[in-house]
């Protein structure tokens, strides 16, 4: 098993306020965490930053390959939880309006994949079905544009250009708590997980995402992703994480 991380400023912004870690546990454990900012000046990547210091360095200290599902299903959520907290009372303290940060974190070991998100930072599932190669969209955005699909008022093709197709619904530090959403989903061999901001997800196509998923070497993967998204116009932030099982 083996974990590969990149991260890119893009074409147009004048910050990274995007943050991303992944790391190998074990041989057979590897954990990501992948972080997209929102604030004025430099506060979004500040909030980025202490969500992924803060889950990376929980999960290193109590993650073992003996926890029970449930062990590392509460693991993930006290983290972002905590996480919260903490981008919470820096805000605070720092008096500024607007200060949070996306998540998406996966633990993948013993052929599954435990994942949590808050935001539109994505994961998602590369796999083989027979000859096929198919990827699925593990997470849930929670986005203003989502809650309207979800009610049948707009469509999917609709969302790439609603106005408010960037206003998302719950994040990290936006309010006092937050309740990640939680997923877990077995794996086979040669299956991938891939987290992203919505640097990549919003420019480009998931069927564009599959194909440099394999097409490409496993070590080149995150590097083509992020050269994909520069070529689409390289708009926001781009960070990728990709575990390879």
């Amino acid at each position: 098993m083996n974990i590969f991380t990149q991260t890119d400023i893009g074409l147009v912004r004048t910050e990274n306020q995007d943050s991303v870690w992944g790391e190998k546990l074990s041989e057979n454990a590897c954990v990501a965490v992948l972080c997209d900012g929102m604030g004025g000046e430099s506060e979004g990547g500040l909030a980025s930053t202490i969500a992924v210091d803060t889950i990376s360095k929980r999960i290193l200290e109590n993650f073992n390959e003996m926890m029970s599902r449930n062990s590392v299903r509460n693991l993930l959520i006290t983290s972002v939880i905590a996480a919260n907290s903490f981008v919470w009372d820096t805000a605070r303290m720092k008096v500024h309006e607007v200060m949070g940060t996306t998540c998406v974190a996966a633990i993948v070991f013993g052929g599954t994949a435990h994942i949590v998100n808050v935001g539109d930072s994505r994961a998602y599932q590369l796999f083989t079905q027979g000859d096929d190669e198919c990827i699925r969209q593990i997470t849930k955005d929670h986005t203003h544009v989502q809650d309207l699909l979800d009610r049948g008022e707009i469509t999917e093709e609709m969302i790439k250009t609603h106005p408010d197709r960037h206003k998302i619904t719950r994040a990290i530090g936006a309010d006092e708590s937050v309740t990640p959403d939680y997923f877990e989903l077995p794996l086979n061999d040669g299956d991938r997980i891939l987290l992203c901001s919505d640097g990549l997800s919003s420019y480009g196509s998931d069927m564009d995402i599959l194909d440099i998923c394999f097409d490409s070497k496993i070590e080149n993967c995150c590097d083509d992703l992020i050269r994909y998204s520069l070529k689409k116009g390289g708009h926001d932030n781009v960070s990728v994480a990709l575990i390879a099982t």
